[in-house]
Order: C-alpha cells, then sequence, then structure tokens
C-alpha cells in the first residue's frame, strides 16, 4: 500500500481541479480514504482507466465470490455497516438485493426483465406527465423565496417513479410520505417508511396480479422472471437510484447554470442547445461521485498496478469526468460541448451495470431545463452564494442540502 493513502475529505471531493489531480499524477492506481470512512480503496480517477475497469471480468461487485479474499480491507463493508444501521431486520433483503452489489448470471437474470419493462416506449409515454408535474410544482413556487431542492426536485423525481411503478392516484400522497420519510426526510421516521413502502408493494403486486395494467409493476409480473419479493425491491432499488440521485442531480446542475450566468444566458437564448447541455450536465455535476467497490477475483496488473486477489478497487466517476487527458477543459461548464460517441461521459457509468434509468434521467432534465430555463426566466438564488448549505454522505462526501432560489 502506498506510504500515506490520499485522505478525500468533503472538501476536496468538491473540487474537480485539486480533488483527484494528485492521484491522476502518480503511477499506477493510488490508494485513497473515502469521506466518512477509515479503510483505504484503490481509486481509479482517470477516464480510460475507469471504462476499462467498468467492464474488467476479473473485478467484480460480489465479495463472497473471492474465495480467500476476505483477509483484505473492505470500504464497501464499512459503508453498508452505517448505511443500514437502525433498519428492521425483517426488511433488510429489500435493501441488500441491490442490482449492483451483483455480477455475472445473478446480475443478468435480476436486470434483464427490468430492462425488458423498462422500454423506451414508456420513458417516452411519461413525458406529458413530467412535463404537467413539472409545470405545477414550479407554480407553486412563485414567491419570494422557494427551495428548489426539497419543493420542486425532489416531488418531481418521487412522482415520476410513482407513475412508472404503477402507484395508483389515490395512493400517491400516502406512498410519496413514505418514501420521502425513507429516501430524504430527517431520519427520525426512516423505519417507518420503509414498512409502508414495503407493505404497500406487496399488496400492489397482489393487485397488479389480479389486474394488470400498463405500469412496470405489471410488466414485471408478465415477464414472470422475478419473484414478488424480488419486486419489492426493484422498488427500493427505483427509490433509492430514481429519487435522490436524480433530486439532487436537479439541484447541482440548476446550480451550475446559476454559477456561470453567460451558460445560463446561451442556454436561455439558443433552446437548440438543450441535446448538448444535459449531457454536459450531467459530466460536469456527475452526481454519483464514487461507484461502487470492485473486488480483485485474482492476482493480475491493471493500469500498471498489481492487485491482489480480494483486493478492493472503485472507480471516483467525478474524476473520470474531470479528466483532462478525455476532456478540454474539464473544469469548465460548457452547454455547447460536444461529445463522441454515447454518452461521452460516465455519469450514468459504463458496461453491465450502466444506469437502467439514464434515459428517463434525460427525459426529465431536458423537461426542466426547459421549464425552467428556456420557457420563461432563469430563478435566481434567494441568498448569498457563501449561504447555500451543503452536506457530506460518507463515501461520497458532497451535495446539497437546499436550494433556496427567486421566481
Amino acid at each position: 500500500m502506498d506510504a500515506t493513502p490520499l485522505q478525500l475529505t468533503p472538501e476536496l471531493v468538491e473540487d474537480p481541479v485539486r480533488g483527484y489531480a494528485d492521484l491522476r499524477s502518480r503511477a499506477g492506481l493510488g490508494h485513497a480514504v473515502l469521506p466518512g470512512l477509515d479503510t483505504p480503496v484503490r481509486l481509479i480517477t482517470r477516464y480510460e482507466d475507469a471504462r476499462d475497469a467498468l467492464i474488467e471480468p476479473r473485478l467484480i461487485r460480489d465479495r463472497s465470490a473471492v474465495p480467500g479474499g476476505s483477509d483484505m480491507p473492505d470500504p464497501q463493508a464499512e459503508l453498508l455497516a452505517q448505511g443500514i444501521e437502525g433498519f428492521p431486520e425483517e426488511y433488510l433483503q429489500y435493501l441488500s438485493g441491490h442490482l449492483a452489489l451483483f455480477d455475472g448470471d445473478e446480475h443478468t437474470r435480476r436486470r434483464n426483465p427490468l430492462t425488458r419493462a423498462f422500454t423506451a416506449r414508456r420513458v417516452s409515454a411519461l413525458r406529458p406527465f413530467v412535463e404537467r408535474t413539472a409545470r405545477e410544482l414550479i407554480a407553486g413556487l412563485e414567491r419570494e423565496q422557494a427551495d428548489l431542492l426539497g419543493e420542486f426536485a425532489y416531488p418531481l423525481s418521487t412522482a415520476v417513479i410513482c407513475e412508472l411503478v404503477g402507484v395508483d392516484a389515490a395512493d400517491q400522497d400516502r406512498v410519496c410520505e413514505w418514501i420521502r420519510d425513507f429516501a430524504y426526510g430527517d431520519g427520525s421516521r426512516i423505519a417507518e417508511g420503509l414498512a409502508g413502502i414495503v407493505e404497500y408493494t406487496r399488496d400492489l403486486v397482489a393487485r397488479r396480479r389480479a389486474e394488470p395494467t400498463d405500469d412496470l409493476v405489471s410488466a414485471l409480473l408478465a415477464d414472470g422472471g422475478m419473484s414478488d419479493d424480488e419486486i419489492v425491491t426493484v422498488f427500493f432499488l427505483l427509490i433509492n437510484t430514481g429519487i435522490t440521485p436524480p433530486a439532487l442531480f436537479l439541484a447541482h446542475g440548476l446550480l451550475a447554470l446559476l454559477d456561470h450566468p453567460e451558460q445560463l444566458r446561451r442556454l436561455h437564448d439558443e433552446p437548440e442547445l438543450l441535446g448538448r447541455a444535459v449531457p454536459e450536465l450531467l459530466r460536469y455535476v456527475t452526481l454519483v461521485r464514487i461507484g461502487a467497490t470492485l473486488y480483485a477475483t485474482e492476482d493480475f496488473e491493471f493500469a500498471g498496478s498489481p492487485l491482489r486477489k480480494g483486493e478492493a478497487v472503485t472507480v471516483a466517476l467525478f474524476g473520470a469526468n474531470h479528466d483532462p487527458a478525455a476532456f478540454a477543459g474539464p473544469e469548465r461548464l460548457d452547454v455547447s460541448r460536444e461529445f463522441g460517441r454515447g454518452d461521452g461521459h460516465l455519469a450514468f457509468g459504463h458496461g453491465p451495470h450502466y444506469c437502467i434509468g439514464a434515459a428517463l434521467g434525460r427525459l426529465v432534465t431536458g423537461v426542466v431545463l426547459d421549464e425552467l430555463l428556456v420557457r420563461r426566466q432563469a430563478p435566481a438564488l434567494a441568498v448569498d452564494r457563501a449561504d447555500v448549505r451543503f452536506g457530506h454522505w460518507p463515501g461520497d462526501g458532497f451535495h446539497l442540502l437546499s436550494l433556496p432560489v427567486r421566481l
């Protein structure tokens, strides 16, 4: 191990220039300790190395599939222990069955029914709902000060997931309350939110089996590739990945544009740039800054460094998306930036674990930018920039707590 692993403090992680420059300059892969953790990990910060790691078959996510590798330090175990503390044991199966923690055939078995149900048609059909909901929420923000994160981004993301899954209109307020308590409340009602979501989803599965509709749960039941408990786990996957990260991304993306008023004006004046602005904001913000932990299945060399069997490796997605070897002026937000084939960035990951909801994320982002910035005058910060509040997550390190604006 390096004599002095780099301590990635939250303040360092939020700076795309300083945060990863030291690791990127080292030969091979450096060791780092992620914010809020104590266990070091091999951290990949270069774009090409990151892409290679995410499709490397000798780097897997299920540590139990690496016999003899359990004596190596494991930051993922430390992070999971913090994440599930205080949850009722009978419900932990729905949190531990996350797709990100499986590999190979088991990952394919769990992912394929969801991929088949998450069709382009189903995503595209959500656009009118997203547009209507965004407009209704924006209308409620027209006052001296409103929180664009708590009063717009979170409710919008939650409503979209409920609509996608098939939560009945009469139940959406109640289910959204449980989701808020579980996913982004003050933490005092996490257990109640978790229990409410589990019991509701179990009942929803039973009702959709008896009377299918055109929603995700019905599609998963028709596919037949998942058990009822696995469908409940899918709902939690969508809550964990389809609400808080997208909501925070929308807020961080809007703040980035407010921080770059010349880019904000250009986007307002040239709405045809929306198609470029969305991937550029995804790259620039990279809300999920640190990827899942990967484990070496054998001793081998990767990116110029020898890895030992069971050794933990992770990808700094934020660092890779700010690699000057891959992007010209990566610290600069440029809504006219052109990308190559595919996404051109790693905000949605790469390879077998590429984000299932990427198309939905792009759709929602495009709608929000259009409704908030193109069709009207952009919001302005309602507080001094220095007074915008941020919080810190273990392992990731940096996120907005609120975004006070004036519309």
